[in-house]
């Protein structure tokens, strides 16, 4: 009888701790998506098509090696020294000789077929809220302007990032 009232009091306090932390985590899950989606909504930029830029040695080599990878010339020539090559939705941009290092790349109203998107946020409001956040660009868009613009700014680590509006 005794063995019998230590097993259902076991059963009985693994029920009950059981109960209270997956009431206590789903309560926190709950709190910590809310405190994900308003930092999300906060900071929910439409910044367009990405790509990355590379500066290459040898634009014909660069151009070979990703085409093994299965990406095809999009737009750019030989002759211009840059190409823009594309795979599925991954975009790449070949630079020969313009630029040291590689650009991230992200251009507000255009998806990645250069097609304009309807909805997009322009660049001048993107650079106030990136200001508006504590970032330092190192290059600004004309607030006094409308249309094309661009601006710069770099990450922790050193990467240059350019927000690129061509219209």
């Amino acid at each position: 009888m005794k063995k019998t009232y230590l097993i259902i009091a076991g059963l009985f306090t693994i029920f009950v701790l059981g109960f209270y932390l997956n009431t206590v985590l789903a309560r926190n899950s709950t709190n910590n998506h809310s405190a994900i989606t308003k930092t999300e909504k906060q900071n929910n930029m439409k910044l367009g098509a990405f790509s990355i830029s590379l500066s290459v040695k040898d634009l014909k080599t660069s151009k070979d090696f990703y085409e093994k990878l299965g990406f095809t010339i999009f737009a750019g020539s030989m002759e211009q020294k840059y190409l823009i090559m594309k795979n599925d939705k991954a975009l790449i941009g070949l630079f020969q000789g313009m630029f040291q290092g590689n650009i991230l790349t992200f251009n507000p109203g255009w998806d990645e077929n250069a097609i304009n998107l309807e909805n997009f946020d322009d660049i001048r409001k993107i650079q106030m809220q990136l200001k508006n956040s504590g970032l330092r660009l190192t290059r600004e868009a004309d607030e006094k302007t409308e249309g094309p613009a661009s601006l710069m700014l770099t990450d922790p680590d050193g990467n240059v990032i350019l927000i690129d509006q061509h219209r």
